[in-house]
């Protein structure tokens, strides 16, 4: 007697769904850096104080972080579908609030409902991806179009929020998401198909979802405070030690409860946990390119919000060329740390290149081939680390497990901006400070030296950072070159998930 392996057909319209999905990833990735070029002028006008204008970021981030495993579990529970759409509309409408706010707690509210349906519509749309997308080739294109967006869709909120603040104003920062929320919703509704029986309907773990958020929300806003009052201050001290009593706790309950929020075969997985680790650590290299050269180009050069914008394309060609030309070319080819491994340093090259900056070094000889190199890098990284980390996992998981490729990047964001943004801070008051009991005579140019200095003191770390990510990934992921066979179904083997890459086959 055999059987033969259930083998899904692929859905005749994945490719239109590809583009809907890629339209929102799009939408919620740029919404991350777009807020940023349009913040001064928002808080000019409504009075924002500058105490409280850091909320125009954090209010995000802790909903969006701290709900991020909530919003994959949802979308095993109700569909992914469903809770994609969900989320885009509320993104939607969440954006027109924040758009027509007139004061502050009203902009603050906004950002953060952004922050609650992005958690909803992140995790959902890649785990869409990872059930539609089941041959290795189809999925390997698939995941590089991906790949790109989420690596560049920052730089083009870069260009297009300047562009928005100096054409228009500020507000259509936040409008321009409603037409791109529409598109996607409506595409979504008519062609996107979810395989049946790929739901987990087990009841929702509530300890979980307390605990997770709760220890989340305190971990993020732990570090987003160190930024602003230092590392030593009592409740930044506090919201680490809460969040780290908060996730044991969550790690412990999720052990022993019948249907946990994140089923521990998820992350216990080797091939995943390098994945989410060193994807974690390489966003932290990352947010010191954006914050530094935004700063840099601005303060220091002297570069309208426009002119800056269109500085970063060259980071998103090298983003667009490594995931579709490099990684997804290579991916069906090559196991995926030697496509990781050598992509973090290559990124981590050009970040060196960046540890040469000074007040007038050219953007032509040193900026650009130091972007070429970071784009390149990380879009060939990126790729098979998204692919790898919902692959082989039950259909059931998917959610969750995307989830946690969206955690990991937003806790490495989070922890990147404070941690980088101190070290900096820390180094150019000190050259500062040296310098001016030296007896330096431009106070101006001496401030500019020092915030240059301070920069490429915390680029040093980001190389280290970014090294780090590159041994992480070729140390853990072990997994081989996957199959060119379509996958299977997603059943799992005895443990709930499927060995990485594992070729459909007849058992006798």
């Amino acid at each position: 007697m055999s059987k033969t392996a259930d083998i899904r057909l692929p859905d005749p319209s994945r490719w239109k769904a590809l583009a809907f999905i890629a339209l929102a990833q799009l939408m919620v990735v740029l919404d991350a850096t777009i807020v940023n070029i349009a913040l001064p002028h928002a808080q000019t006008a409504l009075g924002i104080t500058d105490a409280n204008k850091q909320w125009v970021i954090t209010a995000y981030a802790l909903a969006f972080g701290g709900l991020l495993l909530f919003g994959g579990r949802i979308a095993d529970l109700w569909g992914r579908k469903r809770t994609f759409v969900v989320g885009l509309i509320g993104f939607a409408l969440a954006s027109a609030l924040g758009g027509a706010a007139q004061n502050q707690g009203m902009l603050f509210g906004s950002r953060a409902l952004q922050g609650v349906f992005g958690a909803l519509l992140a995790p959902a749309a890649l785990s869409l991806l990872a059930v539609t997308f089941t041959d290795a080739k189809e999925r390997a294109k698939a995941f590089g179009i991906y790949g790109a967006i989420a690596g560049g869709g920052g730089a083009v909120g870069l260009i297009l929020g300047g562009f928005l603040t100096q054409t228009l104003n500020w507000r259509w920062t936040f409008f321009v998401n409603i037409p791109f929320a529409v598109i996607a919703a409506a595409g979504a509704y008519f062609v996107i198909r979810e395989p049946a029986g790929s739901r987990n309907r087990s009841p929702l773990d509530i300890p979980g979802v307390v605990l997770s958020a709760l220890g989340l929300v305190s971990l993020v806003y732990g570090f987003t405070r160190a930024e602003s009052s230092g590392w030593s201050d009592p409740l930044t001290v506090g919201m680490f030690v809460a969040s780290g009593v908060l996730l044991l706790s969550f790690v412990l309950t999720e052990a022993k409860v019948a249907s946990p929020l994140l089923p521990l075969r998820v992350v216990m997985d080797r091939n995943r946990a390098g994945v989410y680790l060193s994807l974690g650590l390489a966003v932290i290299g990352m947010f010191g390119l954006f914050l530094f050269l935004t700063y840099y180009l601005q303060v220091v050069r002297g570069y309208s919000p426009i002119r800056t914008g269109f500085a970063f394309l060259p980071m998103i060609a090298g983003m667009i060329t490594g995931s579709t030309q490099i990684g997804a070319r290579l991916m069906t080819r090559v196991p995926a740390r030697k496509l990781m491994g050598p992509g973090f340093l290559t990124a981590a090259v050009g970040m060196l290149l960046l540890t040469q900056l000074e007040v007038d070094s050219s953007y032509a000889a040193l900026i650009l081939p130091a972007q070429l190199l970071l784009g390149l890098g990380m879009g060939t990284a990126f790729m098979p680390a998204m692919s790898l980390a919902t692959h082989g996992v039950e259909p059931r998981d998917s959610g969750v497990a995307s989830a946690m490729v969206n955690t990991s990047q937003q806790v490495g964001g989070a922890i990147g901006t404070a941690l980088l943004n101190t070290i900096a801070a820390s180094a150019a008051t000190a050259y500062g400070t040296s310098h001016a009991a030296l007896g330096a005579t431009d106070p101006q140019l001496l401030k500019l030296q020092s915030m240059v200095h301070g920069f490429t003191g915390a680029i040093w770390w980001a190389v280290g950072i970014l090294v780090v990510a590159s041994a992480i990934a070729v140390t853990f992921i072990t997994a081989g070159r996957p199959p060119t066979a379509p996958a299977g179904s997603g059943s799992g083997d005895a443990d709930g998930v499927e060995d990485e890459f594992k070729v459909p086959v007849v058992a006798h």
